[in-house]
């Protein structure tokens, strides 16, 4: 037999393998024959571990949180010095800044001036003492023994009054800056927004002698009052958005964090918000921070209410029951279904009912066909049913997440072979058949051509290209 001859015949051969070889594989695929479909496992989770409606966490996202009055500030006077005009009345409202009422500017120039007296008599009577020392220093020379005691002892004593003069001019000064200060800010102002209330007279002031000339009530008449402790003060800052929930329907209330109170608040054993053992070392202590909702409709004083973060997660729609991504469900025609385990621990087609849907999240509201206890599988076009479930991964059989863009499960078959993938859709079978005296007649060249013709050059189908012995370019992978 020729060289040539042999070549056909080994070529003839491997094209009969690989012929028999697909046509075995079609069998049973369809089937089932030479490997049951239920010895194939397909990995599923919990319908509870996929669904998207999570539990609330108190730790982790909410605090607690309590409708109280607006904050109410006390503003005071300085009792050293004459309130000269009130400039406010009870029922005024006011913004930070504003001035409330004044000093007596000439009063505070007198005090000034005879502050400034003051210093000067203390340094005259230091530079007088000096002398007086000096001059004593000076008989002290010529005096004798009990003499010298004598002046010891009075230049002692005018040296402690220069200490004390010196002590004094300091003080002074001190306050000589404060009313200088006084003279050019001579008002109170309102440190914040608001309503004034309790408005005091002078003489009302003198009898009373109290120091609270007026008070000021924070605009709106009620805020929110929350308690965060050191393991997630991170959250909250002023300025911060959040969605106030009520503990008694689905309301709910957009706001924002006013101010943050930086002081550790008292717990006692009813305090709604205290938590923890008695030991100091293991008590975590609590802060508040305040909450100023966009509208207090549906808000009443003392109502217990719970405080998020407003991460710009979704409030319009609550959420509960079973949701789903919307990745899990597949179309058969018009109905929904999903791959669910039965309960032989088989997967089958499960049909769904679906709901509300969540297009900014990707999930959608499963209402009827699963129960959080179900095991699902992610979709896969070589998921059939009868096909084995499993929860562990490692004994899966069909990769998971290997989805088309349509979910199709009636696409091309994927062949195995060698290292890469042939695409065989049956619709070639006429060009399986070689005609011996045909390649007999070619060069090698030309059978080569055939070939590539045939089943596709190598390089561009994906096909692994191996040689024989003999040079001739056999398919390695069509061979395997």
């Amino acid at each position: 037999m020729t060289t040539k001859k042999r070549i056909c015949t080994v070529i003839i051969v491997l094209v009969i393998v690989c012929a028999v070889c697909v046509g075995g594989f079609l069998i049973w695929k369809k089937t089932g024959k030479g490997g049951s479909k239920s010895s194939q496992k397909v990995y599923v989770q919990k319908v509870s571990s996929l669904n998207t409606v999570t539990d609330f966490n108190l730790s982790n996202c909410s605090f607690l949180g309590v409708v109280e009055a607006q904050e109410s500030v006390d503003v005071k006077y300085d009792s050293s010095k004459t309130v000269d005009e009130i400039l406010v009345k009870d029922g005024d409202s006011v913004k930070k800044g504003d001035k409330l009422l004044t000093y007596d500017v000439e009063a505070i120039n007198l005090q000034l001036e005879q502050a400034k007296l003051e210093v000067e008599r203390l340094q005259n009577e230091i530079t007088s003492n000096k002398s007086q020392i000096a001059e004593l220093e000076k008989e002290k020379k010529n005096a004798d023994q009990d003499a010298a005691v004598s002046y010891t002892t009075q230049i002692l004593s005018l040296q402690s009054d220069n200490a004390k003069n010196e002590y004094d001019i300091k003080a002074k000064n001190v306050e000589i800056k404060k009313l200088e200060a006084s003279t050019k800010s001579a008002y109170v102002t309102a440190s914040i927004d608001g309503t004034v209330k309790n408005v005091k007279t002078v003489d009302k002031l003198q009898e009373d002698g109290g120091d609270v000339i007026m008070q000021i009530t924070e605009e709106g008449d009620y805020r929110i009052k929350g308690r965060f402790n050191e393991q997630n003060s991170s959250d909250i800052m002023q300025g911060v958005a959040v969605i106030v929930k009520s503990r008694l329907d689905d309301s709910t209330w957009k706001g924002e964090i006013t101010s943050v109170d930086t002081s550790p608040q008292k717990s006692s054993d009813d305090d709604m918000y205290s938590y923890g053992s008695s030991d100091e070392m293991s008590q975590s202590s609590n802060y508040a921070f305040y909450v100023k909702p966009e509208s207090f409709d549906g808000l009443m004083l003392g109502q217990h209410v719970l405080i998020e973060i407003d991460n710009g997660q979704d409030t319009s729609i609550n959420k509960t029951g079973i949701w789903l991504y919307s990745d899990f469900i597949c179309k058969d025609g018009k109905r929904n279904y999903v791959w669910a385990k039965d309960e032989d621990g088989k997967i089958e087609k499960r049909y769904v009912e679906i709901g509300q849907k969540d297009e900014e999240n990707g999930d959608c509201e499963i209402k009827s066909g699963l129960e959080k206890g179900d095991y699902i599988a992610y979709p896969d076009k070589s998921i059939e049913e009868g096909m084995t479930a499993t929860t562990n991964e490692a004994d899966v059989s069909v990769a998971p997440n290997d989805l088309d863009t349509d979910n199709n499960m009636n696409g091309d078959t994927d062949i195995e072979g060698g290292d890469e993938t042939i695409v065989y859709d049956g619709s070639d079978e006429d060009g399986m058949a070689i005609d011996e005296d045909m390649l007999s007649s070619m060069t090698d060249e030309e059978i080569e051509e055939y070939f590539n013709k045939l089943y596709g050059d190598g390089a561009e189908s994906g096909v692994s290209d191996g040689e024989d012995t003999d040079g001739a370019g056999t398919d390695a992978a069509v061979a395997e």
